[in-house]
């Protein structure tokens, strides 16, 4: 049986997709009311299993090195575990992500057995908002269960937090739950306004309140490191709080919050989609990232060219390889990070704004529009289609900022 090999510096001279993510089905025990897929009842032509384990060999040869399977729920298919196996024993880290309904001890022990190295469940705050979010009373009560079943196997476990109007307000809260059920690693990315979530303009987060999230975030991932050192321990083994790819940019605490502690310095070096970063729908389809919008950036699909065909020639999978600062527009395009950023996270501009190239949703930009006397709030303009990684339209405008009284009446929180 293969190993997964340490990646060195040559592994990101040439772009190959060194991470996928894989959605395995739509098929879901939720239907969460921010899901960007809209999951629930499975697509009618899924991939069977001979074409999932022919994608496979096709990421090998490709010389992916860690694969994530989403769904839906991924564990809603019986053959995740023969598909687990195989990947892993090409020497594939096999990862899963799930909100953890129906994950129970005797599937956590199985894809163990099977060979998968970690399992992240989603926590999108408090029991009352994450029912509401996830559509499903009980579903909270359900993630934690998931969680105690998934370490009772042996597993990993890490966790993402989706921030938005409803519950950025309970990140500490949040927080010191998953901080307590001993979990390793907790990721935040917003809420874009993609698939269900665009069909609830009022829960997506201001631009300006993008400040109050990530300074939050600093000081819980501070705290858990000086906890660490208080009882000492190894940072290695600190809480771990990470941005995800659409929360950011080039604030104060732009290493502290992509860094692992202990380790070396991270920051944002932009949009990775293409590049070393794949998506892979249940039916077939290719994207270059798998919270791109499937109509403006597929690629292809499995069933018609071959992964190495769709992944070495197509124009909507090259699209970071070959883009410059051109692109790039509104306050984006000005700005002193404009070159290494590229207006941060691909999708999350796109399904905004209609198209990529600015970002209203950057702490630097938030920072340098106060020092203005300004702030971006965003206007709802155009509601999506009802499909799949479908997405409306918003409208950026600016505004005065504020006195502090009088955003201290503002009250942005939904309830």
């Amino acid at each position: 049986m293969a190993t997964a090999r340490t990646l060195k510096p040559e592994d990101f001279k040439t772009p190959k997709p060194i991470y996928c993510v894989w959605e395995t089905t739509l098929r879901c025990d939720h239907a969460c009311s921010h899901c960007g897929s809209r999951a629930g009842p499975p697509r009618n032509d899924e991939l069977s299993t001979a074409e999932l384990l022919e994608v496979a060999d096709a990421l090998i040869r490709l010389g992916t090195r860690e694969v994530t399977l989403i769904g839906g729920e991924a564990y809603l298919r019986d053959d995740i575990y023969e598909l687990t196996r195989y990947l892993h024993r090409a020497g594939l880290r096999v990862t899963m992500q799930t909100g953890g309904r129906g994950l129970t001890l005797k599937r956590c022990q199985d894809l163990r057995a099977a060979g998968m190295a970690a399992i992240g469940v989603s926590v999108d705050g408090p029991p009352a908002i994450h029912d509401r979010l996830r559509n499903s009373p009980g579903s909270h009560a359900a993630a934690m269960r998931a969680l105690d079943n998934a370490q009772a196997a042996g597993f990993v476990t890490t966790s993402n937090v989706q921030v938005n109007r409803l519950n950025y307000r309970h990140l500490r809260e949040t927080a010191a739950t998953l901080k307590a059920k001993n979990v390793a690693i907790w990721r935040a990315q917003l809420t874009v306004p993609m698939g269900r979530a665009a069909d609830r303009p009022d829960w997506i987060l201001q631009p300006y309140m993008i400040t109050e999230v990530i300074d939050t975030l600093a000081a819980i991932q501070r705290e858990a490191i000086e906890d660490a050192r208080a009882n000492n321990l190894p940072l290695k083994r600190a809480f771990c709080v990470l941005l995800g790819n659409n929360l950011g940019y080039f604030g104060p605490h732009e290493q502290v919050l992509r860094s692992r502690p202990g380790g070396r310095d991270v920051h944002w070096h932009g949009c990775q989609a293409g590049r070393f970063v794949l998506g892979i729908e249940s039916d077939g389809i290719v994207k270059g990232c798998p919270s791109l919008p499937t109509a403006p950036y597929t690629g292809g699909n499995v069933r018609d060219l071959t992964l190495e065909q769709i992944w070495h020639h197509t124009e909507e999978l090259a699209f970071v390889r070959e883009r410059d600062e051109a692109e790039l527009w509104g306050r984006c395009k000005t700005c002193y990070y404009a070159s290494i950023c590229r207006a941060g996270c691909s999708f999350t501009a796109h399904c905004t704004l209609g198209r990529r190239g600015n970002n209203p949703f950057c702490y630097h930009r938030a920072t340098m529009l106060g020092r203005e006397g300004l702030r971006e709030r965003l206007v709802h303009r155009q509601q999506p289609a009802g499909n799949p990684y479908d997405f409306g339209r918003f409208e950026v405008v600016e505004e005065p900022l504020p006195s502090e009284p009088e955003r201290r009446t503002q009250l942005p929180v939904v309830v």
